[in-house]
């Protein structure tokens, strides 16, 4: 049977995601597996890797990248759940609350609730952020592969060790990265596959979040499990 589409290089970039989804390969497997030239396997899963449909593992062999596992849980699946579990945690910590997810060069507010009263941090459902500041962003990039991290790295307001120190430790701040006079901690939540798909969020002003308090921290990251299982589900 011809499975041609009559578009070659779709073809071509079909068979090189239907390859990786065994797991992960070297450049030669993959052309191997592909039967297509080992320069234009190259070329293409380069580019691939841009845009972040292939990644790289620590062995440096290709892998299926994070954005399908974007693309393979719709927003609106989970965003009802999203909204309750932000509310819970606004509630709780008296802070505001959100949950971005990433989309392409910028982060997204797909859940937001603010207190009633003080301070308020307002980011309304829709609104698209910089990748390059803020604990939401340090989550979103924590995971990702070196490459992908050093692409926005450049001109962010964290660094690597700073991405470290998340992974370590399991969630986020920032100080008047995003606007002054503002902080925010956030912490990862993650597809059953164990990718990051989105950033649970609170932000307020820099006093006090800018020295958490254990409860504050625990309710955030309860809610990221709670968003988790709604995912799950």
């Amino acid at each position: 049977m011809d499975n041609s589409s009559g578009v070659g290089v779709v073809d071509k970039v079909v068979a090189l995601l239907d390859a990786l989804s065994i797991g992960p390969l070297t450049l030669q497997e993959l052309a191997d597996a592909t039967g297509l030239p080992r320069p234009t396997t190259h070329r293409l899963a380069v580019a691939l890797e841009h845009h972040r449909l292939v990644g790289r593992t620590d062995a440096a062999q290709f892998r299926l990248g994070p954005r399908l596992a974007e693309w393979s849980i719709p927003a609106t699946s989970w965003v009802s759940a999203a909204s309750t579990i932000a509310r819970e945690l606004r509630d709780a910590t008296g802070v505001s609350a959100q949950v971005y997810r990433r989309a392409g060069d910028a982060r997204v507010c797909v859940a937001a609730a603010e207190p009633a009263r003080g301070l308020r941090d307002t980011v309304p459902v829709g609104a698209l952020l910089t990748m390059r500041a803020g604990s939401a962003a340090q989550v979103l990039l924590a995971w990702e592969q070196p490459a992908e991290q050093a692409q926005v790295l450049d001109g962010a307001s964290f660094t690597p060790a700073d991405l470290a120190r998340v992974r370590k430790r399991g969630w986020a701040q920032s100080v008047a990265q995003r606007e002054p006079g503002v902080a925010s901690l956030a912490a990862p939540v993650r597809d059953t596959a164990g990718a990051v798909v989105a950033a649970m969020s609170i932000s307020g002003p820099v006093d006090p979040l800018a020295r958490p308090t254990k409860a504050q921290i625990a309710h955030l990251l309860a809610a990221a499990r709670q968003l988790e299982s709604a995912i799950a589900h």
